[in-house]
């Protein structure tokens, strides 16, 4: 019997209305994710890498086809799967510690669990010392550690990340790619990515999706046979991203053809 993929997309595609205008969004995507995978999505801006990370979060509700997570329709936002944006989304009048305990305490978790789940997170972030700062204090790449360990706090399954680290310094960036792989590979998380960056989807990426505007659909999907640690220097990796790279631009070329 086959193995039921985590995330399943069916024919989904989504409609917009704005007064007489329809703008279709997303057209016929169809996408498994097996649990413990990462997966990235890629593509130029308009493409409908936002759109569906939002379908599969339960923030829209698809206007054609099916959205599964574990084979049961996704009807809303669940604590099951947590979504890390570009802006960090963190409660400015709450401390690190706060932040990360708000999903679990909301949920009436007793205090004990809540306090233990806290402090876990917290040192597997490595922001012991700033437990008890608030957003503003903090430093882009720390905000972006909390958002993400306030997620996983939640007992997140799947993680859905949009651009996270889009607005940070290319140092920081790096390092919380890194910081983000060992976290999936110790907690055996299941990640879905969206970026702009090739680079960045090749470093992290079990597959690649590479999505397409006008409307948005998915126009091809490649593995990354690299083994990790991977080596952006190397001459496999480059070989890897020319290839990639080729393929995204022949896409929107044919687009624009």
């Amino acid at each position: 019997m086959a193995e039921i993929p985590i995330l399943d997309i069916k024919h989904v595609g989504k409609t917009y209305t704005l007064g007489d205008t329809r703008i279709e969004a997303l057209r016929d995507a169809n996408l498994t994710v097996k649990k413990g995978e990462f997966v990235c999505l890629i593509g130029a801006s308009g493409c409908g890498k936002s759109t569906l990370l939002r379908i599969v979060a339960g923030f829209e509700q698809p206007t054609t086809g099916d959205a599964l997570m574990w084979d049961k329709p996704i009807q809303g936002p669940a604590p099951d799967r947590g979504m890390v944006f570009q802006d960090y989304g963190l409660f400015p009048w709450l401390t690190v510690r706060e932040n990360i305990g708000f999903g679990p305490k909301s949920r009436g978790r007793p205090k004990s669990e809540v306090a233990e789940t806290v402090e876990r997170f917290v040192n597997l972030i490595g922001l012991t010392r700033f437990a008890d700062a608030h957003p503003h204090q903090l430093s882009g790449g720390m905000k972006q550690r909390v958002a993400i360990a306030r997620v996983l706090a939640n007992d997140a399954e799947v993680v859905l990340m949009d651009e996270p680290f889009g607005a940070l310094d290319a140092m920081t960036r790096e390092r919380l790619q890194d910081e983000l792989l060992e976290l999936w590979q110790r907690t055996g998380l299941t990640v879905l990515f969206v970026t702009h960056s090739i680079e960045e989807a090749i470093f992290l990426a079990d597959r690649v999706v590479v999505m397409e505007p006008g409307p948005g659909r998915i126009a091809s999907e490649h593995r990354i046979e690299l083994p990790r640690p991977r080596d952006v220097s190397s001459p496999e990796f480059n070989e890897v991203r020319r290839e990639l790279g080729a393929r995204l631009h022949s896409h929107h070329a044919k687009k624009a053809a």
